[in-house]
């Protein structure tokens, strides 16, 4: 796996720690590559991961989302030894799974279906963030300016 060395960056930005901090750990090897997952985008502002948790029950599973880190975590209950299991194929081992996700990105819900656990999310950008047009007067009308139906007076 490649390292790239972010020092450069380090000294001539101001404010982008966190950003450098998640190119770093995204270069890192993961650890587990259990439980399997998928991203998705299903809209324009919208995406959903899946995650295959067969054998889990919705009791099982925690969906934690804090400051900007979503956790997916799975802690499964022993099972009653009526049967010997002779082979083992699917896992039951506890997980944890972190995703960073993005400013303004929320978690809307989650479903448990067919043994895959799907967590829908959106992006909701607040209206002072979005982008506005601003209307540009000809000279005659100096005093007044039109930004998005409001009128300023200079």
């Amino acid at each position: 796996m490649r390292h790239f060395d972010l020092t450069p960056l380090y000294r001539s930005t101001v404010g982008f720690d966190r950003l450098f901090s998640m190119l770093d750990a995204g270069t890192e090897q993961q650890g587990s590559a259990y439980p399997p997952y998928n991203i998705e985008r299903t809209g324009e502002s919208a995406y959903r991961i899946s995650m295959a948790v067969a054998g889990f029950k919705e009791d099982e599973l925690t969906i934690e989302a804090k400051e900007h880190v979503l956790t997916v975590s799975g802690d499964k209950k022993p099972e009653s030894d009526e049967n010997e299991v002779l082979y083992r194929g699917i896992a039951s081992r506890a997980f944890e799974r972190r995703f960073q996700i993005a400013e303004f990105v929320k978690v809307i819900g989650a479903s448990l279906e067919h043994g895959l656990l799907h967590i829908d999310l959106i992006r909701e950008i607040p209206e002072a963030m979005k982008p506005r047009k601003i209307n540009i007067t000809s000279g005659d009308k100096k005093e007044h300016k039109q930004i998005e139906g409001e009128t300023v007076a200079h």
